[in-house]
This record gives structure tokens, sequence and C-alpha cells, in this order.
């Protein structure tokens, strides 16, 4: 049990629990709109609930069941039917792939962080109740107290995600006639310069993309390209498939301009409900993706763009969580590509 509460440590989710009476769903129904008002997107849980009836007897959708399938119904509403109940631990986190965060409510031996109200007369919870995070009187668990609460531990958890840094180096540089990634500034390759710049700021450096690599850098991971796809989403999906629970700092290796203040901005960008930083150099619309902030949750848009065929990963800016903000004056510079060769002698 101590390993699920562990996993689920790292994710938004948290319980709102305490005995029958004690105000659990009046204190969520409140909760929400507050929640909502912050953008961010929510889902609650009733964990243990049983005879809930969310289908009627005769019709088409309550036959399959019956019938032995498992019913997903999508219209103006709707709602998944599964015989199958797997592991609520994998359920869990497969709604934080999709929401900011997760409320779970009731059955308090539920193995997540919890908010804890108290029955009347009562002074602790009950023993072997888990992880515990804050303890609440009824007639201190107000709205916006909890609201508080779930902010600052929402914050928490964004922070605490794993940072790992990703290079694009698969590019055919046919413009330049020559790799990119390998010409040399001040005796090293841009490479090395990529490398160096992203390492204070992440826990890992991986390369993505083919080509040859200078022998400082044989050492780091180095992931192919995702089958089937091309350009700079079939690098990014590579490395979101490899590690799917970290967020990445990507860019490109044409950037030999790059300021580590521009890093240090990506990251401060950060929150709840934000799942992506994709600066706007001119505050219209010009969206660079290519020296970027991109959390865990990115990965379903792009897996969704991948099926159809749509590679642009200025795609992803008209997804809900991904934000494109202008970025100070004096890092824009850091954006700067280097495609050609007159390009390069202007350098």
């Amino acid at each position: 049990m101590s390993r699920k509460i562990e996993i689920l440590e790292k994710y938004p989710v948290l319980g709102i629990c305490g005995c029958s009476g004690a105000g659990k769903t009046t204190l969520i129904e409140a909760l929400i709109p507050l929640l909502r008002r912050r953008r961010l997107r929510v889902v609650v849980v009733k964990h243990d609930a049983r005879n809930v009836c969310i289908d009627v007897p005769g019709k088409d959708s309550y036959r399959f069941f019956e019938a032995g399938a498992d019913v997903s119904l999508f219209g103006q509403d709707s709602f998944d039917r599964r015989h199958q109940q797997g592991d609520f631990i994998a359920f869990i986190i497969e709604l934080c792939q999709r929401y900011d965060v997760v409320l779970v409510e009731g059955h308090a031996k539920t193995p997540v962080p919890k908010i804890w109200l108290l029955e009347d007369g009562a002074a602790v919870p009950p023993e072997n109740m888990g992880r515990v995070h804050e303890i609440l009187a009824r007639d201190h668990a107000t709205p916006t107290q909890v609201f508080r609460f779930v902010e600052s531990f929402l914050e928490r958890i964004v922070t605490a995600v794993p940072v790992w840094g990703c290079v694009l180096i698969g590019g055919k540089s046919q413009r330049m006639g020559r790799p990119k990634h390998l010409i040399e500034r001040k005796t090293k390759t841009w490479l090395e310069h990529a490398v160096d710049t992203l390492t204070p700021f992440v826990d890992q450096v991986v390369l993505s993309g083919d080509g040859s690599i200078p022998a400082s850098l044989h050492g780091l991971s180095r992931l192919p390209d995702a089958s089937g796809l091309a350009g700079p989403m079939a690098g990014i999906l590579a490395v979101m498939r490899w590690q799917p629970a970290v967020s990445w700092l990507v860019m490109a290796c044409d950037l030999p301009c790059i300021k580590p203040e521009s890093l240090q901005w990506l990251l401060e960008q950060r929150g709840p409900g934000i799942d992506a930083i994709m600066p706007d150099l001119e505050g219209a619309g010009r969206i660079e993706p290519l020296l970027a902030w991109y959390g865990y949750r990115c990965r379903l848009h792009l897996e969704r763009f991948a099926v159809i065929n749509n590679l642009k990963m200025s795609s992803l800016s008209s997804c809900p969580g991904v934000f494109h903000l202008q970025p100070p004056a004096d890092i824009r510079g850091s954006w700067r590509n280097v495609n050609t060769p007159d390009e390069l002698n202007a350098l």
C-alpha cells in the first residue's frame, strides 16, 4: 500500500474524506466552481460506488452491456460502462493524464493523499487512514480555505514533476548543406553548446534523431524518431513515449544564440492547468515550438495528431492547457534559428 501512495503523491489527486455526514459532498460541490475559475479541468471520482444507475434496461446500450461488451456513449453527455474494474491506481493515473485535479470522494481507506473532515466531537481521524495532508473540523472546512490548500497542493505537484531536456538533431539541414548540429562555434559544436546550456536546468539530457555526434556526448541517451512520423513531432513524441511521466524542455539544434535565461523563463511559467508553454515572440500568433516546455499531458494531443497525420507542432497551440506567452525582449534572441550559410555568416 505504501508504494501505491508513493506513486500517487506524484500526481494531482486528492481525497476528500471523512465519516458519513462530515460534509464531503457539499464541500466538493462548492469547491468545483472555485477550481473552474482558475481554468482547471476537474474530475470527481466516487470511489466504491454501488448500485449506480447509468443505463436503462431495454435500451440498446443496456442490451450491448448485458451481452458482454463494454459500452461507451458519446454525445451531448458521454460515459463508459465496463465489466472489468481493473486497478484503481491505474484508473486514477489515467485520469491524471487528462485532468488538472482529480478529487476522490469517500472511502476513507483509498490510498490517495487526502484532506480529512472531522465529524463533530472528533479530534483526529481514525487510525490507518493513509497519508492525510490536512485535518479540518467541519466548521473550518470552508470552500475558500480548502481551495487555498488545493492551490498550494497543486503548485507543489507541478513543480515536483521531473524536467528532462531534449535536443532535436533529426533535420536534414538541406539549406545549410551540412549537419547543423556539428557546426562549430568557439571550439564546440552547436550540439555540445545546446547540451551545456540545458544541463543545469534538467534532470537528464536526451538526444532525439539520427546522425553522428561528438565523442564528448556518447554517454547521453539517444532515441530514434517515432516510426511512421516526420519532422520535430517525430522526435518529441518519441521521448514522450519513452518517459511518459516527465515534462520536457525541448530545443532544436540550430539555436546557437540561446541564453540560459530563456530556459529559466520557460520553467517559471509552469503552474496548475498549464500543459505547455509555446512562446509567441511577437504576440501575434507566431508560435515557436522548438524552444518550449511540454508537460506530460501533451502526449495525448500529439498521439491524436499522429493518428490523423497532422505533423505540425504548431497545431498543439490550440489545445486546452497550452499557453503561448511572449518572452521578455532581452531573451527573444534565444529563438533565432540559423538555416542557411548566409545566416551563419551574418551570425
